[in-house]
């Protein structure tokens, strides 16, 4: 069994999402998150390169297809959008940026996670304390089709270090989402 970062762990629980949202088996679905390309051997970036070395994957399947698979399904999409970002990759993206002018997301039945854990918003402090949460202040329903899910690392009252995945989903969704992650849980 190969190891899973803590993003890839989150970004698969786009499954949970998907399965609270009742969208339809044979519905496309799609989970969208950036790839930071710096640091990696493929990408011969020159010293000194301050410019953007990212780039945005995409996991594709059905709603049908990820529900029935479970989360090692959705982790091995996650994985396989993540390691397709190669040097290739990133040449193309940026060769469809300068032929279609930055063409829009696809943004129906989306989900775009962001981990802002290394931003540095730990050592901010506006004069109360110690950062809890960097993110949206507020989500709403009119967000639910597309919603970016930020999620950052943080510490409870007791000191104690966490991840905090705040989402935004209808009432009636965000109860079967608590009832899909608690399923999902039990299984690690």
């Amino acid at each position: 069994m190969s190891r899973s970062s803590r993003f890839e762990l989150v970004a698969a629980f786009w499954l949970a999402r998907t399965a609270a949202l009742g969208y339809g088996a044979d519905e496309e679905v799609w989970l969208s998150f950036i790839v930071n390309a710096r640091g990696r051997r493929d990408v011969p970036l020159l010293e000194g390169f301050y410019g953007n070395a990212f780039a945005y994957s995409v996991a594709a399947t059905t709603a049908g297809e990820l529900c029935a698979g479970g989360l090692g399904y959705a982790l091995e999409l996650v994985k396989k959008a993540k390691s397709a970002v190669t040097y290739d990759y990133l040449l193309s993206v940026a060769d469809l940026m300068v032929l279609r002018g930055r063409p829009l997301f696809t943004l129906s039945r989306a989900y775009i996670v962001s981990d802002v854990s290394h931003t540095g918003f730990k050592s901010v402090d506006f004069g109360w304390g110690e950062a809890v949460y960097g993110g949206p202040a507020k989500g709403g329903e009119g967000l639910i089709p597309a919603v970016t899910n930020y999620f950052s690392r943080s510490k409870n009252g007791k000191g104690e270090e966490g991840t905090v995945v705040p989402i935004s989903l209808p009432k009636d969704a965000m109860d079967k989402f608590q009832l899909e992650v608690e399923g999902l849980t039990a299984e690690i």
